[in-house]
C-alpha cells in the first residue's frame, strides 16, 4: 500500500480533515511492529459510508485491496476492493499510478487464485492504455510475460519481452530495454533456441557496455548479461569457455558489494527497474560457479560454493521471503545431492533429498517444476544402495513428469543401466529404441 504518499498527495490538493486524519491513522497502523491490520483496515473503511470524491474513493479501495492481500487471507474482499479501484479510476483522468497499481495486484490475485483466464485481458487492457506511462507500460508487458512464462508459453512470453524492448527504446530507456532483451535470452535458453541466443547476447553485451548509469544498476545488468553467457556455454557444452566469464561475474559481484544502496531515482522514469538485490545476484554467482564446477568435475570446489551459498540463503531467509530463494536452495541442493551420489556420501544425499522434498511441499509450484528432478534422484539413490526395483520406478515416475529433451536422454540412460543390472534384455532394447528415436526426431525439429 502506498498509503504514505496518498497521504503527501492528497494533501497538495484540497481534502478534507477528517480523510487526512483516517489515512494518516491508518498508515501508522500498517507500519506499526507488528503492522495493526484490523485497525488499518477499519481506517480505511470509515472512508467509504462518507461518499467521498471519486478519486478519494478509487484510492481508498486500492489502499483496502493491497492491504488485505498482502496482509491477511481474506482473498475475497481484497478481489472486491481491486476491482472497484480498478473500476472507479478507469473514468477519471490522469489518474495513473491507482489505475494501475490496481490492475497489477489484480492480475497477481487472479493468478493467486488460478483464474489466469481473468488476468490476462485485464493485464492486455492495462498495457493497452497505459503507452503514454513508460513505468507502467513497462512493469505491465514484464508482468503479463511472466504470466506466460509460468503457464510455459514462452512464445508468447518471448513476443512481450520483444514488444517491451522495442518500446523501451522509443522511450529512450536502454537500461530497461536490456533488461527486457536478457529476459528473451533467458527464455531462448530454456526453450533451447541456442543459434537465437548468440546474437541476441552480443546485442545485449554492447547495450550494457556503452550504458551510462546508475553504478548498481550498470553491474547488475552485467551480472544478469554473464550468468546467462555462462548458462550458454554450459548448455553447448563449453566448459573450458566459461572460466573467463565466470571470472568477470566474480568481479562484478565484489565491484557491486562495495557500492552504496542509494536509492535510485533516475530521470527517465522508464528505468525504474532493478534485476534482483544484490544479496540474491551474490547467490546467484555462487549457483552459476557450482554448475560450471559440477560440469568440468571439479566435485570439492562444487561442494565449497555450495555450502557458501546454503549458509547465505539460510541468512537471507530470516529477513526475506522471497519465492526465487527457496528456487535457488532447490536447485543448489539438486547439483550437490548428485556430487554427493558421485562421492559415496548416500546417508547426506538422502539426507538433502529430503530437504528438497520439504521445500517442495511449501510451494506447489516448486514441486510442479522439480518433481521429475525429484523422483530422477531418488532413483540414483536407489541405484546406489541396488535397489533396482526401487530405482526403476522412480525413473518411470520421473519420465511421465518430463518434457525437458536433456533430463528426459538422463533419465532414460539410467533406467538402461537399471535394465542392464537387472539383466532384462527385453526392456534394455526397447529404452535403446527409445532414445534413438526420440534423437532422430529432435534432429529432424
Amino acid at each position: 500500500m502506498r498509503a504514505g504518499a496518498a497521504l503527501a498527495c492528497e494533501a497538495a490538493a484540497p481534502a478534507p480533515s477528517w480523510y487526512l486524519a483516517l489515512l494518516g491513522l491508518a498508515e501508522h497502523f500498517r507500519t506499526s511492529s507488528p503492522p495493526k491490520v484490523r485497525l488499518c483496515v477499519h481506517c480505511l473503511q470509515a472512508v467509504l459510508p462518507r461518499k467521498p470524491p471519486a478519486r478519494m474513493e478509487a484510492r481508498t479501495h486500492l489502499q483496502l485491496g493491497s492491504v488485505l492481500y498482502h496482509h491477511t487471507r481474506n482473498g475475497d474482499q481484497a478481489r472486491g476492493h481491486l476491482e472497484k479501484a480498478w473500476l472507479i479510476s478507469q473514468q477519471i483522468p490522469q489518474f495513473e499510478d491507482v489505475k494501475f497499481e490496481a490492475a497489477s495486484l489484480l492480475s497477481e490475485l487472479y493468478c493467486q487464485e488460478n483464474s489466469v483466464d481473468a488476468a490476462k485481458p485485464l493485464l492486455r487492457k492495462a498495457i493497452q492504455i497505459s503507452q503514454q506511462t513508460p513505468y507502467w507500460h513497462c512493469r505491465l508487458l514484464f508482468q503479463l510475460a511472466q504470466l506466460h512464462t509460468l503457464e510455459k508459453d514462452l512464445v508468447s512470453a518471448c513476443d512481450l519481452l520483444g514488444v517491451g524492448a522495442e518500446y523501451a527504446r522509443v522511450v529512450g530507456s536502454e537500461y530497461t530495454r536490456a533488461l527486457f532483451l536478457l529476459s528473451k535470452g533467458m527464455l531462448l535458453l530454456m526453450e533451447r533456441k541456442l543459434q537465437e541466443v548468440h546474437p541476441l547476447l552480443t546485442l545485449c553485451g554492447q547495450i550494457v557496455e556503452n550504458w551510462q548509469g546508475n553504478p548498481i544498476q550498470k553491474e547488475s545488468l552485467r551480472v544478469f548479461f554473464l550468468v546467462l553467457q555462462v548458462t550458454h556455454y554450459l548448455d553447448a557444452g563449453q566448459v573450458k569457455s566459461v572460466k573467463p566469464c565466470l571470472k568477470q561475474l566474480q568481479q562484478c559481484i565484489q565491484t557491486i558489494s562495495t557500492l552504496h544502496d542509494d536509492e535510485i531515482l533516475p530521470s527517465n522514469p522508464a528505468d525504474l527497474f532493478h534485476w534482483l538485490p544484490k544479496e540474491h545476484m551474490c547467490v546467484l554467482v555462487y549457483l552459476v560457479t557450482v554448475m560450471h564446477s559440477m560440469q568440468a568435475g571439479y566435485l570439492e570446489k562444487a561442494q565449497k560454493y555450495t555450502d557458501k551459498a546454503l549458509m547465505q540463503l539460510e541468512k537471507l531467509k530470516m529477513l526475506d521471503c522471497s519465492p526465487i530463494l527457496s528456487s535457488f536452495q532447490v536447485i543448489l541442493l539438486e547439483h550437490i545431492i548428485m556430487c554427493r551420489l558421485v562421492t559415496g556420501h548416500k546417508a547426506t544425499a538422502l539426507q538433502e533429498i529430503s530437504q528438497v522434498c520439504q521445500l517442495c511441499q511449501q510451494s506447489p509450484r516448486l514441486f510442479s517444476n522439480h518433481a521429475a528432478q525429484l523422483h530422477t534422484l531418488l532413483g540414483l539413490y536407489c541405484i546406489s544402495v541396488n535397489c533396482m526395483d526401487n530405482a526403476e520406478a522412480q525413473f518411470t515416475t520421473a519420465l511421465r513428469l518430463t518434457t525437458h529433451q536433456e533430463l528426459w536422454a538422463f533419465i532414460v540412460t539410467n533406467l538402461a543401466s537399471v535394465y542392464i543390472r537387472e539383466g532384462n534384455r527385453h526392456q534394455e532394447v526397447s529404452v535403446t529404441f527409445a532414445i534413438y528415436f526420440r534423437r532422430l526426431y529432435f534432429c529432424n525439429v
